[in-house]
């Protein structure tokens, strides 16, 4: 069987003179985004704040990690996301047998030509759904390191880009502990976010039911909003957003917080303090603003820092959970002044 003509030749990089993406404006990011969330939310019932923060981090070029309890719709999530912005979607259910080719690919001999080909593996896709992550060995979750990282994988020393856009959603299952492996802190730290998204109330939970009961069939189905082009178009749009200084600063001394909380043995990097300052500014650009308000930092500080830290062992023994850490931390840090930025912001446009 022939290379597949989709996927790149090994070590191949972007041409020089390719045309940088054309980035939207904020009012048209702003309204393509809440399409977006619009439809996936016909689906995916009583999730709107995770989806939300889900959909900022893709347009902050971020990848995200749903843990949660089994039967809550992550999946249904991700693969409802992946159809409103027109991605390709690959799922793989990882498993302990699961090895690091079956995520990446592998060469394989071809008797016709004697010669060993490529065979990309499900990763080569627009947004990969890595499901129950947890249940797969270390060295199988480190294959999407470099994926995550750099936008390209690496098989017998030769490397292949990923399609653009690319990101990657994880599903983790917290409650169970037999037969699975903790993802290490280098594979927590490449995701830009955790979420949880916790049990829809009564009302929402008889949506559910009555929507199952009304399509007839077991799967539900999200039609395009966007296609890859665009989403990229308003990926660029957030990057073409300036965040005020005194946000950035506010990012770095939550991030320093967290290092000197006397629960925490190892406090959140400077790439969570970045996390926390893209995840605001596409927070920002959802809601029609070309500024960044200390309440979208704080919005976005749990999903964002929580996962990096490393809490001590009396904390641990003491029930202190993470989240509660970074709650503490969000309270005790003083904001830049909210009305300051916005002036600052609406005199550069001026």
């Amino acid at each position: 069987m022939p290379a597949d003509p989709s996927i790149p030749a090994p070590n191949s990089t972007p041409p020089a003179d390719a045309a940088p993406v054309a980035a939207l404006p904020v009012p048209e990011v702003a309204r393509l985004g809440s399409e977006v969330l619009d439809r996936v939310s016909t689906v995916v019932v009583g999730m709107r704040d995770p989806l939300r923060i889900a959909f900022a981090t893709i347009l902050a070029g971020g990848h995200v990690l749903f843990e949660d309890v089994p039967g809550l719709g992550k999946t249904l999530a991700a693969r409802s996301i992946a159809a409103a912005v027109g991605l390709d979607f690959r799922r793989l259910q990882c498993t302990p047998d699961l090895l690091p080719s079956d995520i990446t690919g592998s060469f394989v001999y071809v008797p016709r030509t004697s010669e060993f080909e490529f065979r990309p593996g499900p990763v080569f896709t627009g947004l990969f759904l890595a499901d129950e992550i947890n249940r797969t060995s270390p060295k199988t979750q480190s294959a999407l390191l470099e994926a995550m990282a750099e936008g390209q994988v690496s098989v017998e020393g030769r490397s292949f880009p990923l399609p653009t856009p690319f990101h990657v959603v994880a599903t983790a299952n917290p409650i169970e502990s037999e037969g699975t492996y903790a993802l290490p802190e280098a594979q927590l730290d490449r995701f830009m976010v955790r979420l949880s998204v916790g049990y829809p109330d009564e009302a929402g939970e008889s949506r559910v039911l009555l929507a199952r009961v009304a399509r007839r069939h077991e799967v539900a189905t999200v039609e395009p909003v966007i296609d890859a082009a665009t989403l990229s178009a308003m990926q660029a749009g957030v990057e073409a957003v300036d965040v005020d200084p005194d946000i950035a600063d506010y990012c770095v001394r939550l991030a320093a917080a967290t290092r000197r909380h006397r629960s925490v043995e190892v406090g959140a990097s400077p790439r969570g303090s970045q996390g926390l300052l893209l995840v605001a500014r596409a927070l920002a650009v959802l809601d029609g603003r070309d500024f960044v308000l200390p309440d979208d930092v704080k919005a976005v500080a749990v999903p964002v820092l929580a996962h990096r830290l490393t809490l001590t062992v009396q904390a641990w023994t003491s029930g202190v959970g993470a989240e509660q850490v970074v709650i503490e931390v969000v309270n005790s840090v003083a904001g830049p002044p909210a009305v300051g930025a916005a002036q600052r912001a609406e005199a550069a446009r001026g």
